[in-house]
């Protein structure tokens, strides 16, 4: 008689992300997603990056300038996908562990109907209320870079 391996079954957390800082998040997220666990990030839009945004800004342009335009590299505008590959930056993706953890993000604009409902939990750890310097929002960030809103 064969044995059966019994697989453990995954947790999902629905993390709320209004108010947090980008980074800290990203990085207990990656954490987080490497030990098996499945992550749920909601309100990408409403997350906080520390600094002043014109020197953020003005980074980011430079950034984004590409030589040929046809050929990339391509960067996303929208604050959901700033936040995967930010947590894509902190979990190695190119390895298979990597991999199947990044596919365990998943990130939305704002709260979709499906979790209106559900328990979400924040990390205190990422609070944006410790920040005493300037700060603004991913979506302010987004605005200023080239997202397009109502897109």
């Amino acid at each position: 008689m064969q044995a059966t391996k019994t697989v453990p079954k995954t947790t999902t957390a629905i993390v709320n992300g209004e108010g947090l800082i980008l980074g800290r998040l990203c990085s207990k997220v990656a954490k987080r997603l490497l030990n098996g666990e499945r992550i749920i990030i909601v309100n990408a839009e409403k997350i906080i990056i520390s600094g002043k945004r014109k020197t953020k800004v003005a980074e980011a342009h430079k950034f984004l300038e590409v030589g040929a335009p046809e050929q990339g590299p391509f960067h996303s505008r929208r604050p959901d996908r700033i936040v995967r590959k930010t947590v894509r930056g902190m979990v190695p993706w190119r390895q298979p562990k990597g991999k199947t953890a990044y596919k365990k993000l998943k990130v939305y604009l704002s709260i979709p109907d499906a979790f209106k409902d559900k328990n979400m939990e924040t990390i205190e750890q990422a609070s944006a209320s410790k920040l005493n310097g300037p700060h603004f929002t991913l979506e302010q960030f987004a605005v200023e870079i080239g997202w397009n809103k109502g897109a």
